[in-house]
């Protein structure tokens, strides 16, 4: 089990052996974008967590918008490397070849004119945000809870996971549209299980480790060694190191939800908690909060896992909060061994 861990670590450059924003991703296979920042956007905390102060996100953002080596796909950044992987996706989607799909090109082929129209502004005028193309779906129903009344930013979600559009930039945050075939470059086509085939290989080399008949069995190419005790850095939820919980849980005992969806009152430990790493170890987690109009980093909690102490935290959280240009947090409630202010967690309302 200690060899499975050392190996997952360092599958995953949590060793300290991270070199550079595109060759982390290309290691990783992909980032996962989210617009939660209670501390950093996910993909950003993902990349600190391994490249430290050295990270700057606008590095990321060269990368995807002028130099093009990464690029955005339904909310995941990949290598353009990997675009032909990606592609059969797509044309999985295009196929329907799951119901989820199928209901989608029943969508589009419902609103065929309107898909014509934003294709045509597209061309004529891209790239464009959502909000400057006009919505011609004729949808006169009730608000949805994602997509409201308007329906172009559904459909060119549709297009998107389709391989018709791309998102090629943000604007204030929000994206920007163009035709595929002007974004995207050309490349090989793969057929469907042999991209299958490659993406479960390249998932069990980013991941380092698998459980298989009740065995941990190691990638091939990942090394064993050891990963330096001393280094102590915050996981992201969103990382692929937890990611998968019950991974989580079977590798480290480590038991993971993230619980922004949970009722204050039912939270066992809080809205946007992070795992500690040290070393190989998962020793506990934090609530800190980049409280950006106080210009400083707020700790809320923090808890160890039995057996644990949180040593080294305070130098994760002081790094953390100079890469984020904030002030560093007084010590975590407690002490190493802190708990929630106010007393001991409510227990349950776990996910």
């Amino acid at each position: 089990m200690e060899e499975a861990r050392r190996i997952a670590v360092r599958a995953q450059l949590l060793d300290g052996s991270a070199r550079g924003i595109l060759d982390t991703v290309r290691t990783l296979g992909f980032l996962q974008l989210d617009p939660i920042a209670v501390v950093a956007p996910p993909q950003h905390l993902v990349l600190w967590s391994r490249l430290e102060s050295s990270y700057d996100p606008a590095g990321l953002d060269r990368l995807l918008w002028e130099e093009r080596a990464l690029f955005e796909y339904l909310a995941f950044v990949y290598p353009v490397e990997d675009l032909p992987l990606v592609r059969a996706q797509m044309r999985a989607r295009a196929r329907g070849t799951k119901p989820y799909y199928a209901r989608g090109n029943d969508f589009l082929r419902e609103h065929a004119p309107f898909r014509r129209y934003l294709l045509r502004e597209l061309e004529r005028r891209g790239p464009l945000l959502s909000r400057e193309l006009e919505d011609r779906s004729g949808y006169a129903g009730e608000d949805r809870v994602w997509w409201g009344r308007r329906q172009v930013a559904l459909m060119l979600e549709l297009m998107h996971g389709r391989g018709q559009v791309a998102v090629v930039g943000r604007r204030g945050g929000q994206r920007l549209w163009d035709l595929a075939e002007r974004w995207y470059p050309e490349g090989e086509t793969l057929p469907a299980r042999q991209a299958e085939r490659l993406n479960a290989e390249r998932r069990f080399r980013a991941l380092g480790v698998r459980l298989e008949r009740g065995e941990w069995r190691a990638h091939p190419d990942v090394a064993d060694g050891p990963v330096p005790d001393g280094r102590v850095t915050l996981l992201s939820p969103f990382d692929r190191l937890v990611h998968d919980r019950a991974r989580a849980e079977a590798l480290w005992g480590f038991r993971y939800r993230l619980e922004m969806y949970v009722p204050r009152a039912k939270r066992e430990y809080g809205y946007y908690v992070l795992p500690v790493l040290r070393g190989d170890r998962i020793v506990g987690r934090v609530e800190p909060v980049a409280d950006r109009e106080a210009g400083t980093l707020r700790v809320l909690g923090a808890w160890p896992e039995p057996g644990e102490t949180l040593d080294g935290i305070e130098g994760a959280l002081a790094s953390l909060a100079s890469w984020l240009g904030l002030s560093p947090p007084d010590a975590p409630p407690g002490g190493a061994g802190g708990r929630r202010r106010g007393g001991r967690p409510t227990p349950g309302g776990r996910r």
